[in-house]
């Protein structure tokens, strides 16, 4: 559970830890389910703009797919505010340090919070999220929402240039809580026994026993009434259509063409066990950011056990 104060406790706390206290504007961490509009709360509140970019142009499980690369300059230096909870539970507070491991305070904090805190994190210069951020993503968000509106699933998926690869009963599922990530499985009951794994967000879908689209393609259900259902609300026994686009039809960070993003990918289980590898890897003279106090840009969102972002 998180109130409005919360979020703005969190923004109030990041800025406590900025040289003068300014941020300069908010993004938000990826196009999700509900996530494109994180940070408009907070700037209809204080006045501070949010942009036209997320830290991923969609929806992600783990804090390296929505890092902008930060986690692979050993000199950047994590900062992440939390606040929110039910009254008996109302935690806040500032972690620093490696990517990984501020992330996984924020997310244990969320489950000792019951469930939601509202998070501000990661500030970097407006010219570092340009270049390494899905610039545009919003706007592209909003364009595709207006073409489902519009027309429906069929109108968004050739938009998107993307396939129903399966419209069927859910036959099984399941959901298993694993350090604050939802692991789980959905199965259609349908001839090519569609199976869609996901950890928090879909990241494999197969047909008929091959793969036909893996994180970072779009993998998206959808009800019976053409509604989009996120894999924490399928429940056996629905009625589900099945969308896959390529990922070349979205808007991306930069990660998420390089090798570091290709590997997490490859390390999917289909066992549906956990599936993000731990690993550090360096980088080359000249790549890192060394002016991230400058300028200071905050990515915004609310986080509980199914966004770790």
């Amino acid at each position: 559970m998180y109130k409005r104060q919360h979020l703005i406790r969190a923004l109030e706390l990041l800025q406590s830890q900025l040289p003068g206290g300014r941020v300069a504007a908010i993004n938000t961490n990826e196009n999700g389910a509900e996530t494109t509009v994180n940070g408009w709360f907070h700037s209809a509140l204080t006045g501070v703009p949010v942009i036209d970019l997320a830290c991923n142009g969609r929806a992600h499980p783990s804090s390296v797919m929505g890092s902008m690369g930060l986690h692979l300059d050993p000199d950047y230096t994590s900062i992440q505010a939390y606040a929110g909870g039910h009254p008996e539970f109302y935690v806040e507070g500032v972690t620093k340090g490696r990517m990984e491991a501020t992330s996984s305070v924020v997310r244990r904090a969320s489950v000792e919070a019951d469930g939601w805190v509202g998070v501000a994190r990661n500030p970097v210069s407006v010219g570092y999220a340009a270049s390494n951020g899905a610039a545009g993503a919003i706007s592209f968000a909003i364009e595709l929402g207006r073409v489902f509106l519009d027309g429906g699933v069929q109108a968004v998926t050739e938009r998107l240039g993307g396939r129903i690869i399966a419209s069927g009963t859910v036959g099984s599922y399941s959901c298993e809580p694993v350090e604050g990530l939802d692991i789980g499985k959905v199965v259609l009951t349908d001839a090519a026994a569609t199976t869609l794994l996901f950890v928090n967000e879909y990241m494999v879908a197969e047909h008929d026993g091959e793969r036909v689209g893996a994180f970072p393609d779009l993998i998206m259900t959808f009800d019976e009434n053409g509604v989009p259902l996120p894999s924490a609300r399928v429940q056996p026994g629905q009625t589900i259509s099945v969308l896959v686009a390529p990922a070349s039809s979205l808007i991306l960070a930069c990660l998420l063409y390089t090798s570091d993003a290709a590997d997490e990918r490859s390390s999917v289980d289909l066992g549906g066990r956990r599936i993000i590898n731990k690993k550090t890897q360096g980088v080359s003279d000249g790549t890192h950011v060394t002016h991230y106090q400058y300028e200071p840009y905050v990515q915004m969102n609310t986080y509980n056990r199914k966004d770790d972002s």
